[in-house]
C-alpha cells in the first residue's frame, strides 16, 4: 500500500543513499556489533525502505562499503542486495578488502567515489539527489553531486565539533583524542559537506540551534528539521513466541525476580552513550534496588579481549560498576542478541511495566526512544538533542542531567512507583509516536522538502561538445610543467615522441586560462592536448579550437557567489587581486604574502562565516585562487572520467603545484616531481601515488617507468592494496 500523498506531483524520482561506514544489510542488522553499526545504519537503511514504498520514487539506492572478511558474514561482500523492486543495497570497494573501523576509513574515500562513478557508468545512471549520511559520506557525495551535476543532502547524525567539545569535558588529551577519532579529518569533511550542500537534514532543533551553529558555514536557510521516523509495525500484536522464548533464557539466568519491573537500556557500548551512569543511578536508589530490575543491552561482545579498544574500555567500566555496587540478581547485561529480538526486549520490558533510558551525555537521535515509546514504554532520557522533541511531542517521559546520577534514580522510580502515571504515560506515548513519527510522515515531509531544491528539470545530457573528446586508450594529465624552456632537449624530444603512439592522449590541468595555456603550449612547442582543464576548474574545453564543454559550465556554478567572496576578501591583509587577465567567472585569483596573509584555513573560514561556498586554493604559498565548491581539477577530472568513459586506472596524472593536491588521491595512477610544492611531498606515499626523485620531467618519466604505464600494466586492484601498520597511518588531510 502506498504512503498518502501530501507532496506536490512531479516526476517520479532516483534516489541515492550513501552511509559508509559500519555493517547493512536487508535482514537481521547486527546493531551494536560495534561502534560504527548503531542508529545511524538503521536510520539509513529504514529511510530508503520507507522512500520505496513512495509514488514518487522511482529508484531509490543506499551505497555502503563492500567487505570481505572470515570475521563477518558473506552478506557483506554480496555486491548488491534487493530490498524491494525499486530499492536495494549497493556495495562499492574501497581499500583493503577487510572491515575497518570508521576513523580510519577516511584514505579510502576517494578510491570509493571512483568506484561509485564506475558503478553509475555501467548503470547508465544519474540520480536525482544524493543525500550522505555522517561526514565521511559527506566527504564522498559532495564530490559526486559536483561531478554529476545533481543536488546535494547532507545529514550529520553526530557532529565532530561536538564530540570534541564532550571529550574535553571529560578530560579527554588533545593528542590522545585526535589518534583515536580522527576529529580534524572528521571536523573539516562536516565543513566541506555543509559547504556544498543544498538542504541539511536534521531530527532536531536543537540540532540546528546548537550543534550545527558550532560550525562555521550554518546557513539556518538550508536546514531542514524533518522527525525521524520508526518502522511501528514491528510492535504490533503480540510477538513471536519463540522470540519472548529466547528473551527470557537470556535474562533469566541474571535475575532472582524476573517479574519485576525492568529499567531497560539499549545502547552500543561507547563513551557517549554514558552506560555506566545509569548503573551508578539505578545502584544509587534504594527503592529501585529493592523493587526493580536493570537491564543493559550493550552490544554483542564475546570476550573482552576482541572488543576494539574503546568499547572494552565501556565495558571493563560497566562491569566494574555492577561489581562494586553488588547487583547481582537485579541486574542483566546479556553478551548476545539478535536483531529480531530487539522488539521483543521492549515488549518484554512493557509488559514488567518497565522504563526505558537513554543517559547519553549527548544524543541527536534517539531511534531507541521512538522504539520503546511505540511498545508501550514510558521514557527518561539525556536533556540534549533528540530526547527534547520526542519527549514534548508524545508526552511520555521526563527529561534529566546525565552527569546527575541522583537525578536519574529518582525520575525513574518516581514512573516506575506510580502505576496509574506509568499507564498514563505509556498510552500517551503510544498514541502520539505513531502520529509524529511514523515512516509515512517523515518520507512525506522530506519528499516535500526536496521539491524545493530540484531543478526544474532533470539534469540535461547533451551538449554542443557532444564527440568533442577523441577515443584514446591511456592519458596522461599534468600542469604546464615549471620552467619547460630549461629541460634538456632529449627529454623534451622523448616528450613529444609520447604522444605520437595513437592510444595515448594528453591532457592539461592548470590555473592558467584556455588562452594563457595554448600561448604556453604554442611557444614552447608542446604536444597538442586533447582537453584542457583551465582556472582550476572554471572551464574544459577541447581540441586547440577550444570546444566549450557546456554541460560543465551550466552544472558549476551551484551557489557559487563571485561578489561575496570579493566582498569578503576585499580588506584581508597580504591578499592583493591579481590583474582582470588571471580572472574568470569561475575563479578569484589573488598575490598573497606569506608574512601578512592569515593562510588557507583563516581564509576559507572568514568565507564560511559569511555564508559564502567556495573552495580557496593555495599554490606556491603565494597564490591564491577561490574557486566554486563544485569546481577544482580533481572534480573536472573526474567529470571528464564519468562523461567520456575514461577508467580512471588508464589515466597517468603528474603533479607538481600545490592545487593538484586532491588529484592524486583517486584511482588513477599519480605520480610527484621530485620538485613538487611542499605540500604535495609531505603526502603518505601509496601504492597509487608514487613520489619521484626526480625534478620537472625527469621525474615525469621516473613515475612513467614506475608502473609501466607505456607497457599497459595493470594497476593494483582496490582489494590488493594494503597499508602496513593502518591503524597508525595518519589520516588524509582533506583539502577542498
Amino acid at each position: 500500500m502506498k504512503d498518502e500523498k501530501e507532496t506536490p506531483p512531479g516526476r517520479k524520482l532516483d534516489l541515492l543513499h550513501i552511509s559508509i561506514h559500519g555493517l547493512i544489510r536487508g535482514e537481521n542488522m547486527e546493531l551494536g556489533r560495534d561502534p560504527d553499526t548503531g542508529g545511524q545504519c538503521l536510520y539509513a537503511f529504514e529511510l530508503v525502505k520507507a522512500l520505496s514504498r513512495h509514488e514518487r520514487v522511482r529508484r531509490v539506492s543506499l551505497l555502503t562499503r563492500r567487505v570481505f572478511d572470515p570475521k563477518i558474514s558473506d552478506d557483506y561482500s554480496k555486491a548488491s542486495e534487493a530490498l524491494a523492486d525499486n530499492a536495494e543495497i549497493i556495495r562499492i570497494e574501497a581499500g583493503p578488502r577487510r572491515y575497518l573501523r570508521k576513523e580510519v576509513i577516511w584514505r579510502h574515500l576517494d578510491a570509493f567515489i571512483d568506484g561509485t562513478l564506475a558503478y553509475l557508468r555501467r548503470e547508465k545512471r544519474v540520480p536525482d539527489v544524493i543525500h550522505a549520511h555522517y561526514a565521511d559520506a559527506g566527504y564522498v557525495g559532495r564530490q559526486l553531486a559536483a561531478v554529476l551535476g545533481c543536488p546535494f543532502v547532507f545529514t550529520g547524525h553526530s557532529l565532530g565539533r561536538v564530540k570534541r567539545q564532550r571529550l574535553i569535558e571529560g578530560g579527554v588529551e588533545p593528542e590522545e583524542m585526535e589518534t583515536r577519532y580522527n576529529l580534524a579529518a572528521r571536523i573539516e569533511a562536516e565543513e566541506l559537506s555543509l559547504d556544498a550542500a543544498s538542504m541539511v537534514c536534521t531530527s532536531t532543533r536543537q540540532e540546528v540551534n546548537e550543534q550545527y551553529a558550532l560550525y562555521d558555514q550554518h546557513s539556518e536557510n538550508r536546514m531542514r528539521v524533518i522527525p525521524p521516523g520508526v518502522d511501528l509495525t514491528r510492535f504490533d500484536g503480540s510477538g513471536d513466541p519463540e522470540i519472548s522464548a529466547s528473551i527470557d533464557a537470556k535474562l533469566a539466568p541474571y535475575l532472582r525476580d524476573p517479574s519485576k519491573p525492568a529499567v531497560l537500556t539499549i545502547a552500543r557500548a561507547d563513551e557517549r552513550k554514558n552506560l555506566p551512569g545509569l548503573v551508578r543511578a539505578f545502584a544509587g536508589n534504594a527503592w529501585l534496588r529493592e523493587n526493580a530490575n536493570l537491564i543493559v543491552i550493550g552490544g554483542n561482545r564475546d570476550t573482552l579481549e576482541k572488543l576494539p579498544p574503546p568499547t572494552r574500555k565501556v565495558w571493563n567500566e560497566l562491569l566494574r560498576a555492577f561489581d562494586d555496587a553488588d547487583l547481582y540478581g537485579v541486574a542483566a547485561y546479556p553478551k548476545h542478541h539478535k536483531s529480531p529480538e530487539v522488539a521483543g526486549l521492549y515488549r518484554w520490558a512493557a509488559e514488567r511495566k518497565g522504563v526505558f533510558v537513554n543517559p547519553a551525555f549527548t544524543e541527536p537521535f534517539g531511534l531507541t526512544l521512538l522504539e520503546a515509546a511505540a511498545a508501550g514504554m514510558p521514557l527518561v532520557a539525556t536533556h540534549d538533542g533528540g530526547p527534547r522533541d520526542i519527549i514534548a511531542n508524545c508526552q511520555n517521559g521526563t527529561l534529566i542531567d546525565p552527569l546527575d546520577d541522583k537525578a536519574m534514580g529518582d525520575a525513574i522510580a518516581a514512573i516506575l512507583s506510580d502505576p496509574e502515571k506509568w499507564r498514563e504515560l505509556s498510552e500517551t506515548g503510544q498514541e502520539e509516536v505513531r502520529r509524529h513519527y511514523s515512516w509515512g510522515a517523515h518520507v512525506n515531509t522530506y519528499l516535500k522538502e526536496l521539491s524545493g531544491i530540484l531543478p526544474p528539470q532533470p539534469v540535461v545530457r547533451g551538449s554542443k561538445s557532444r564527440g568533442a573528446l577523441v577515443e584514446r586508450e591511456r592519458w596522461v594529465v599534468m600542469d604546464l610543467p615549471p620552467r619547460i624552456e630549461e629541460e634538456p632537449r632529449e627529454l623534451l624530444e622523448k616528450w613529444h615522441g609520447l604522444f605520437n603512439e595513437k592510444d595515448l592522449g594528453f591532457g592539461i590541468a592548470t590555473g592558467l586560462s584556455f588562452d594563457e595555456a595554448w600561448e604556453v603550449i604554442h611557444r614552447c612547442g608542446m604536444p597538442e592536448p586533447g582537453f584542457v582543464i583551465s582556472g582550476l576548474g572554471a572551464e574544459i574545453r577541447y581540441g586547440e579550437t577550444g570546444v566549450l564543454d557546456e554541460r560543465w559550465r551550466n552544472q558549476i556554478g551551484a551557489r557559487w557567489d563571485r561578489d561575496g567572496v570579493i566582498r569578503t576578501l576585499a580588506d584581508v591583509p597580504g591578499l592583493n587581486m591579481q590583474k582582470e587577465k588571471f580572472q574568470h567567472r569561475f575563479k578569484v585569483s589573488y598575490l598573497m604574502d606569506s608574512k601578512q596573509a592569515t593562510g588557507r584555513l583563516s581564509l576559507q573560514r572568514q568565507l564560511r562565516e559569511s555564508g559564502v561556498s567556495a573552495k580557496v586554493i593555495v599554490t606556491a604559498r603565494a597564490f591564491v585562487d577561490v574557486i566554486p565548491t563544485r569546481s577544482g581539477k580533481d572534480v573536472a577530472l573526474r567529470y571528464l572520467q564519468n562523461r567520456w568513459g575514461i577508467d580512471a586506472e588508464r589515466i597517468y596524472y603528474f603533479g607538481t603545484y600545490g592545487n593538484d593536491i586532491a588529484a592524486v588521491r583517486g584511482r588513477n595512477l599519480s605520480a610527484l616531481a621530485g620538485d613538487a610544492d611542499r605540500v604535495l611531498r609531505q603526502l603518505h606515499e601509496r601504492p597509487r601515488l608514487y613520489h619521484a626523485r626526480g625534478k620537472g620531467l625527469t621525474g615525469f618519466f621516473e613515475g612513467l617507468d614506475h608502473y609501466d604505464f607505456l607497457e599497459g600494466a595493470k594497476p593494483p586492484k582496490p582489494h590488493e592494496i594494503e597499508v602496513a601498520g593502518e591503524e597508525d597511518v595518519p589520516a588524509i588531510e582533506l583539502h577542498p
